[in-house]
């Protein structure tokens, strides 16, 4: 995953934590808007959700965000 995109997750894990706790949960569609602007890069978190982990359609913030920062 870019380095880019990684930091966008952290980003996005981080604020929905601050706001709705730890226990919240959240898709790979959390990370974009709600059109389909860059298809290119939703595949990218598609597939490293999906195919490179086999992740659950949602999943807690705090998984993710801890998954990205030890390289996974």
């Amino acid at each position: 995953m870019r380095p880019s995109l990684r930091d966008k997750v952290v980003a996005v894990c981080d604020d929905k934590i601050a706001k709705k706790g730890e226990t919240v949960g959240l898709s790979f569609y959390a990370f974009f808007a709600n059109k389909n602007d860059d298809p290119e890069l939703l595949m990218e978190a598609a597939e490293w959700w999906i195919k490179t982990h086999a992740l659950d359609h949602f999943e807690k913030a705090v998984k993710i965000r801890e998954m990205i920062r030890s390289g996974a």
